[in-house]
């Protein structure tokens, strides 16, 4: 597997990889993360895109088979800056996955994608809905810790918050 920044030429590949993961995570207890809003919205990935924060994964025949969001810097993430039933516990720049997908052809998929991450940066943070189990489990199996919760502005649905530290 590799991991390259997205273009444009990727979108309907995004779009059909999110609708497999809102029906895969519906189908494992996981319904409300994104099933409701269709998240993420098609304006929100090719902003993402002509940001430059927006990777694939693909498979070793070029094929893409997973996406996520990717940005790093110091206190960049809005959300995370109110963190309730715990706390951060590192203070410096630390990069952020946000939306990874799948779209189920291949083991590990997210376990790379994450390592892949926190390569680039050696300090990650990661949020996962409440009901998410599958992530939940990854991360403690990556070695994050679960810090407390945090809440987006996308839903009143409170979120997890993980770290990890090198």
């Amino acid at each position: 597997m590799k991991i390259r920044k997205t273009t444009r030429e990727d979108v309907r590949e995004l779009m059909e990889i999110y609708a497999f993961a809102r029906e895969f995570m519906a189908k494992t207890g996981n319904p409300n993360q994104w099933g409701p809003t269709k998240w993420p919205p098609e304006s929100l990935i090719r902003n993402d895109i002509e940001e430059g924060n927006s990777y694939v994964c693909t498979n070793e025949d070029g094929k893409v088979i997973a996406t996520f969001y990717f940005i790093q810097g110091h206190d960049i993430e809005p959300t995370y800056r109110e963190i309730t039933e715990g706390a951060w516990f590192g203070d410096s720049s630390y990069g952020v996955v946000h939306r990874l997908a799948s779209d189920g052809s291949e083991k590990g998929i997210g376990q790379f994608c994450i390592n892949w991450a926190f390569e680039q940066c050696g300090h990650l943070r990661i949020d996962t809905h409440t009901d998410n189990v599958i992530m939940q489990n990854l991360l403690t199996r990556l070695g994050f810790t679960r810090c407390g919760i945090i809440h987006v502005m996308e839903d009143n649905y409170p979120r997890y918050a993980y770290e990890k530290i090198r």
